[in-house]
This record gives C-alpha cells, sequence and structure tokens, in this order.
C-alpha cells in the first residue's frame, strides 16, 4: 500500500449553518466531500489544502486549525491515507468548478447532514458545529492555532 496524505478544509457560510462541499465524479457514482485532495511532493499539508479548495471550488482560504485527522485504507487504490482537516474561512474569489471532469457540483449542505459525508462518527455527532481545533505546527512554529 502506498502512503498519501491528503488534506481537506471545512468551510462555513455566513451563518455558519452551511458547510461548503463538493460533489466529486466517482467511477461508478457521484460523492460528496469537503474540497481537497492529496498533498503533492514538496508541499505541506496547509499548501495543499488552500490550494485543492481553489483547484475545486474557485474560492480563497486561510486556514484555522486541524479539525481532524483520521487514517483509512482504501483497498482498490492501493493507498493508506492519512487525512487532515482544517478549519478555514473564505477570504476572496467566486464559486467556479476548473475541473469539470473532477468536480460535478460545488454546494453548500446542511451542516448535520455535510457530517454523515465526511465519516464523522455518530458518536461524535455535532462535532462539526463545535469547531474545536488543534495547533497546526510545522517546524516547531504554530502555524494555526484555534479559531
Amino acid at each position: 500500500m502506498k502512503r498519501v496524505d491528503v488534506a481537506y478544509v471545512l468551510l462555513f457560510d455566513e451563518k455558519n449553518e452551511k458547510v461548503l462541499m463538493v460533489k466529486n465524479r466517482g467511477q461508478n457514482s457521484s460523492y460528496y466531500t469537503l474540497p481537497g485532495g492529496a498533498v503533492e511532493c514538496g508541499e505541506t499539508i496547509e499548501e495543499a489544502a488552500i490550494r485543492e479548495v481553489k483547484e475545486e471550488t474557485g474560492l480563497d482560504v486561510k486556514l484555522g486549525g486541524i479539525f481532524t485527522v483520521s487514517e483509512a485504507f482504501f483497498e482498490e487504490r492501493g493507498h493508506h491515507a492519512i487525512v487532515f482537516t482544517f478549519n478555514g474561512e473564505i477570504i476572496g474569489g467566486e464559486i467556479s468548478i476548473s475541473f469539470p471532469e473532477e468536480i460535478e457540483k460545488v454546494t453548500w449542505m446542511e451542516a448535520d447532514l455535510a457530517e454523515n459525508h465526511i465519516h464523522i462518527p455518530k458518536e461524535l455527532k455535532g462535532l462539526i458545529k463545535k469547531k474545536s481545533t488543534v495547533p497546526y505546527i510545522f517546524r516547531g512554529n504554530v502555524v494555526h492555532n484555534s479559531n
């Protein structure tokens, strides 16, 4: 299995009610995720998160701390993924889809429904609305702290 790092960003609307989600084109069916994707060689997870959000949604974001870290095996792809999800804030840009072959739709989704798509376990239901974070530290320096 190949180890893959993935970075996602949790973004709320102005009313803090809805979460920005992207509908990805899958091989068999489409599926929703937070905006984000794989970390490229030589890139930090922070840089990947900001780049992926821009590529998938057209939006510019600034990051807060880490919302969750999770791990999964994707046997069909041969990937062992470590997933870093940041809290973020939209600071510019406009919603647009640069890669229609990958992204079908960018949409605002009710937070509790979004939780189902981002695999928050039932015992942590409501976590998305708490917006708790831990610091993101790079080379001993706190880059992003709690919002």
